[in-house]
Protein backbone atom coordinates (compact mmCIF):
# COMPACT_ATOMS: atom_id res chain seq x y z
CA UNK A 1 0.00 0.00 0.00
CA UNK A 2 2.84 2.15 0.60
CA UNK A 3 3.50 2.21 -3.31
CA UNK A 4 -0.11 2.98 -4.30
CA UNK A 5 0.09 6.10 -1.88
CA UNK A 6 3.00 7.35 -2.81
CA UNK A 7 1.94 6.99 -6.41
CA UNK A 8 -1.57 9.19 -5.36
CA UNK A 9 0.89 11.44 -4.11
CA UNK A 10 2.90 11.95 -7.28
CA UNK A 11 -0.97 12.04 -9.27
CA UNK A 12 -1.33 14.92 -6.92
CA UNK A 13 1.24 16.59 -7.63
CA UNK A 14 1.10 16.19 -11.60
CA UNK A 15 -2.66 17.13 -11.53
CA UNK A 16 -2.01 20.14 -9.10
CA UNK A 17 0.92 21.39 -11.82
CA UNK A 18 -1.66 20.90 -14.78
CA UNK A 19 -4.24 22.97 -13.01
CA UNK A 20 -2.01 25.89 -12.54
CA UNK A 21 -1.66 25.94 -16.36
CA UNK A 22 -5.06 25.77 -16.66
CA UNK A 23 -6.45 28.72 -19.44
CA UNK A 24 -8.25 31.28 -17.94
CA UNK A 25 -11.96 30.05 -19.50
CA UNK A 26 -11.44 26.77 -18.49
CA UNK A 27 -14.33 24.70 -16.70
CA UNK A 28 -11.65 23.74 -14.24
CA UNK A 29 -12.24 21.28 -11.10
CA UNK A 30 -14.27 23.73 -8.51
CA UNK A 31 -13.10 21.38 -5.38
CA UNK A 32 -11.82 17.75 -4.22
CA UNK A 33 -14.42 15.32 -1.93
CA UNK A 34 -13.06 12.86 -0.03
CA UNK A 35 -15.82 9.77 0.20
CA UNK A 36 -15.24 7.40 3.18
CA UNK A 37 -16.60 4.60 2.66
CA UNK A 38 -17.70 4.19 6.24
CA UNK A 39 -19.34 7.10 5.86
CA UNK A 40 -21.08 6.86 2.93
CA UNK A 41 -21.15 2.81 1.89
CA UNK A 42 -23.53 3.50 -1.23
CA UNK A 43 -24.27 6.69 -2.82
CA UNK A 44 -26.31 7.62 -5.62
CA UNK A 45 -30.43 8.22 -5.45
CA UNK A 46 -31.30 6.42 -8.27
CA UNK A 47 -30.45 3.27 -6.34
CA UNK A 48 -29.84 4.22 -2.79
CA UNK A 49 -30.99 7.03 -0.21
CA UNK A 50 -28.46 9.01 0.18
CA UNK A 51 -25.94 10.65 -2.03
CA UNK A 52 -22.11 12.56 -1.73
CA UNK A 53 -22.81 16.01 0.23
CA UNK A 54 -23.27 18.24 -3.04
CA UNK A 55 -23.77 21.92 -3.06
CA UNK A 56 -26.68 22.77 -6.18
CA UNK A 57 -25.04 23.20 -9.36
CA UNK A 58 -22.43 20.92 -8.40
CA UNK A 59 -21.57 17.61 -10.37
CA UNK A 60 -19.52 14.76 -9.90
CA UNK A 61 -18.55 13.18 -13.52
CA UNK A 62 -17.79 9.14 -14.01
CA UNK A 63 -17.12 6.99 -16.89
CA UNK A 64 -18.17 3.30 -16.96
CA UNK A 65 -16.91 0.34 -19.06
CA UNK A 66 -13.82 1.42 -20.03
CA UNK A 67 -11.45 1.99 -21.22
CA UNK A 68 -11.44 1.80 -25.15
CA UNK A 69 -9.00 3.07 -27.71
CA UNK A 70 -10.57 6.07 -29.27
CA UNK A 71 -13.54 7.16 -27.69
CA UNK A 72 -11.11 7.06 -24.39
CA UNK A 73 -8.64 9.21 -25.98
CA UNK A 74 -10.86 11.60 -27.25
CA UNK A 75 -12.68 11.70 -23.84
CA UNK A 76 -9.63 11.91 -21.94
CA UNK A 77 -8.52 14.77 -24.08
CA UNK A 78 -11.54 17.06 -24.03
CA UNK A 79 -11.39 16.53 -19.88
CA UNK A 80 -7.65 17.64 -19.96
CA UNK A 81 -8.57 20.89 -22.43
CA UNK A 82 -11.25 21.58 -19.65
CA UNK A 83 -9.03 20.93 -16.94
CA UNK A 84 -11.98 18.90 -15.43
CA UNK A 85 -11.12 15.59 -13.37
CA UNK A 86 -13.49 12.61 -13.12
CA UNK A 87 -13.97 9.06 -11.83
CA UNK A 88 -13.41 6.00 -13.78
CA UNK A 89 -14.75 2.69 -13.58
CA UNK A 90 -12.17 0.29 -15.75
CA UNK A 91 -13.52 -3.02 -16.14
CA UNK A 92 -10.45 -5.70 -15.79
CA UNK A 93 -10.52 -7.02 -19.47
CA UNK A 94 -10.53 -3.96 -20.71
CA UNK A 95 -7.77 -2.13 -18.49
CA UNK A 96 -5.64 -5.50 -19.63
CA UNK A 97 -6.70 -4.72 -23.02
CA UNK A 98 -5.48 -0.67 -23.05
CA UNK A 99 -3.02 -0.81 -20.18
CA UNK A 100 -1.75 2.63 -21.64
CA UNK A 101 -5.62 4.48 -21.37
CA UNK A 102 -5.73 2.96 -18.01
CA UNK A 103 -2.53 4.23 -17.00
CA UNK A 104 -3.15 7.55 -18.70
CA UNK A 105 -6.87 8.26 -16.63
CA UNK A 106 -4.35 8.14 -13.43
CA UNK A 107 -1.44 9.81 -14.62
CA UNK A 108 -3.56 12.93 -15.51
CA UNK A 109 -5.23 12.72 -11.89
CA UNK A 110 -8.46 11.20 -11.98
CA UNK A 111 -10.23 8.76 -10.22
CA UNK A 112 -9.48 4.88 -11.64
CA UNK A 113 -12.28 2.35 -9.90
CA UNK A 114 -13.75 -0.64 -10.82
CA UNK A 115 -16.35 -2.45 -12.44
CA UNK A 116 -16.02 -5.91 -12.30
CA UNK A 117 -13.34 -8.29 -14.94
CA UNK A 118 -16.18 -8.50 -17.73
CA UNK A 119 -19.18 -7.49 -17.07
CA UNK A 120 -21.74 -9.69 -16.01
CA UNK A 121 -25.48 -8.68 -14.46
CA UNK A 122 -23.86 -10.11 -10.99
CA UNK A 123 -27.14 -10.64 -9.22
CA UNK A 124 -27.72 -13.04 -11.43
CA UNK A 125 -24.83 -14.97 -10.52
CA UNK A 126 -24.19 -17.14 -7.72
CA UNK A 127 -23.08 -15.46 -4.10
CA UNK A 128 -19.53 -16.86 -4.57
CA UNK A 129 -19.31 -16.30 -8.61
CA UNK A 130 -19.90 -13.00 -8.04
CA UNK A 131 -17.48 -12.11 -5.86
CA UNK A 132 -15.04 -13.36 -7.72
CA UNK A 133 -15.93 -11.69 -10.22
CA UNK A 134 -15.60 -8.13 -8.84
CA UNK A 135 -11.80 -9.50 -7.34
CA UNK A 136 -10.99 -10.63 -10.94
CA UNK A 137 -11.31 -7.15 -12.18
CA UNK A 138 -10.04 -5.42 -8.62
CA UNK A 139 -6.64 -7.57 -9.59
CA UNK A 140 -6.57 -6.86 -13.23
CA UNK A 141 -6.77 -3.43 -12.82
CA UNK A 142 -4.09 -2.99 -9.93
CA UNK A 143 -2.17 -5.28 -11.71
CA UNK A 144 -1.82 -2.73 -14.44
CA UNK A 145 -1.48 0.26 -12.76
CA UNK A 146 0.33 -0.51 -9.61
CA UNK A 147 2.40 -3.79 -10.57
CA UNK A 148 0.66 -5.97 -7.75
CA UNK A 149 -2.23 -6.93 -6.31
CA UNK A 150 -3.74 -7.02 -2.39
CA UNK A 151 -6.24 -8.38 -0.66
CA UNK A 152 -8.37 -4.78 -0.46
CA UNK A 153 -8.13 -2.81 -4.22
CA UNK A 154 -6.03 0.78 -3.92
CA UNK A 155 -8.94 2.62 -4.23
CA UNK A 156 -11.97 1.62 -2.41
CA UNK A 157 -14.44 2.72 -5.48
CA UNK A 158 -16.86 0.07 -7.26
CA UNK A 159 -19.55 -0.03 -9.09
CA UNK A 160 -22.22 -2.80 -10.13
CA UNK A 161 -22.65 -3.14 -14.03
CA UNK A 162 -25.97 -2.26 -15.15
CA UNK A 163 -26.57 -1.29 -11.40
CA UNK A 164 -27.81 -5.22 -10.69
CA UNK A 165 -26.64 -5.55 -6.95
CA UNK A 166 -28.21 -7.38 -4.24
CA UNK A 167 -28.23 -6.63 -0.27
CA UNK A 168 -25.71 -9.84 -0.41
CA UNK A 169 -23.10 -8.46 -2.13
CA UNK A 170 -23.79 -4.63 -0.76
CA UNK A 171 -22.79 -6.17 2.77
CA UNK A 172 -19.48 -8.14 1.65
CA UNK A 173 -18.20 -4.70 -0.02
CA UNK A 174 -19.37 -2.80 2.62
CA UNK A 175 -17.50 -5.26 5.72
CA UNK A 176 -14.55 -4.42 3.12
CA UNK A 177 -15.02 -0.56 3.20
CA UNK A 178 -15.60 -0.26 -0.38
CA UNK A 179 -18.03 2.23 -1.18
CA UNK A 180 -20.82 1.31 -4.29
CA UNK A 181 -21.42 4.29 -6.35
CA UNK A 182 -24.93 4.59 -8.03
CA UNK A 183 -25.92 7.89 -10.14
CA UNK A 184 -28.37 10.28 -9.42
CA UNK A 185 -28.60 11.08 -13.12
CA UNK A 186 -27.43 9.43 -16.50
CA UNK A 187 -26.92 9.85 -20.40
CA UNK A 188 -28.67 7.28 -21.49
CA UNK A 189 -25.79 7.12 -23.43
CA UNK A 190 -26.25 2.90 -24.05
CA UNK A 191 -28.72 3.85 -26.54
CA UNK A 192 -27.97 4.97 -30.11
CA UNK A 193 -28.47 8.95 -30.70
CA UNK A 194 -26.32 11.47 -31.96
CA UNK A 195 -24.02 13.74 -29.96
CA UNK A 196 -26.25 16.57 -30.16
CA UNK A 197 -29.56 14.43 -28.96
CA UNK A 198 -27.14 13.24 -25.95
CA UNK A 199 -25.80 16.63 -25.34
CA UNK A 200 -29.72 18.25 -25.18
CA UNK A 201 -30.64 15.17 -23.45
CA UNK A 202 -28.02 15.38 -20.23
CA UNK A 203 -28.10 19.19 -19.92
CA UNK A 204 -32.14 18.67 -19.57
CA UNK A 205 -31.49 16.35 -16.79
CA UNK A 206 -29.18 18.32 -15.04
CA UNK A 207 -31.72 20.95 -15.12
CA UNK A 208 -34.15 19.16 -13.26
CA UNK A 209 -31.67 17.32 -10.65
CA UNK A 210 -29.15 20.82 -10.49
CA UNK A 211 -26.22 18.08 -10.17
CA UNK A 212 -25.37 15.35 -8.96
CA UNK A 213 -23.45 11.84 -9.55
CA UNK A 214 -23.54 11.96 -13.15
CA UNK A 215 -22.74 8.44 -15.54
CA UNK A 216 -21.44 8.33 -18.74
CA UNK A 217 -19.63 5.64 -20.96
CA UNK A 218 -16.38 6.97 -22.07
CA UNK A 219 -16.34 3.66 -24.78
CA UNK A 220 -19.41 5.48 -26.58
CA UNK A 221 -18.39 7.38 -29.65
CA UNK A 222 -20.99 9.68 -29.28
CA UNK A 223 -20.43 10.50 -25.61
CA UNK A 224 -16.80 11.36 -26.80
CA UNK A 225 -17.84 13.68 -29.31
CA UNK A 226 -20.64 14.90 -27.36
CA UNK A 227 -18.34 16.16 -24.60
CA UNK A 228 -16.28 19.36 -25.32
CA UNK A 229 -19.75 20.82 -26.14
CA UNK A 230 -21.27 19.52 -23.03
CA UNK A 231 -18.06 21.22 -20.36
CA UNK A 232 -18.08 24.40 -22.40
CA UNK A 233 -22.25 24.40 -22.08
CA UNK A 234 -21.32 23.78 -17.89
CA UNK A 235 -18.93 26.77 -18.09
CA UNK A 236 -21.73 28.72 -19.71
CA UNK A 237 -24.53 27.61 -17.17
CA UNK A 238 -22.64 28.00 -13.57
CA UNK A 239 -21.96 24.42 -13.16
CA UNK A 240 -19.22 23.23 -11.03
CA UNK A 241 -17.32 19.59 -11.11
CA UNK A 242 -16.54 18.31 -8.03
CA UNK A 243 -13.59 15.64 -8.11
CA UNK A 244 -14.36 12.69 -5.65
CA UNK A 245 -11.16 11.18 -4.06
CA UNK A 246 -11.23 8.36 -1.39
CA UNK A 247 -9.67 8.95 1.90
CA UNK A 248 -6.48 10.23 2.51
CA UNK A 249 -5.46 11.26 -0.84
CA UNK A 250 -6.19 15.03 -0.52
CA UNK A 251 -7.86 17.27 1.57
CA UNK A 252 -10.83 19.46 0.36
Amino acid sequence: MKRALFSALAVLALTAAAQAQCPADALGTARILTVDPVATPRVGRKHFPETLPLRPKELVLTFDDGPEGGPTDRVLDALKRECVLASFFLLGRSTEKFPALARRELQEGHTVAYHTFAHPLLDRMSPHAAMSEIDRGFAAVDKILYGKTESRPVTPFFRFPGFASNQPLLDWLERRRIAVFGADLWASDWNPMTPAQELALVLQRIELTRGGILLFHDPRAQTAAMLPAFLRALKARGYAVVHGVPPGTAKE
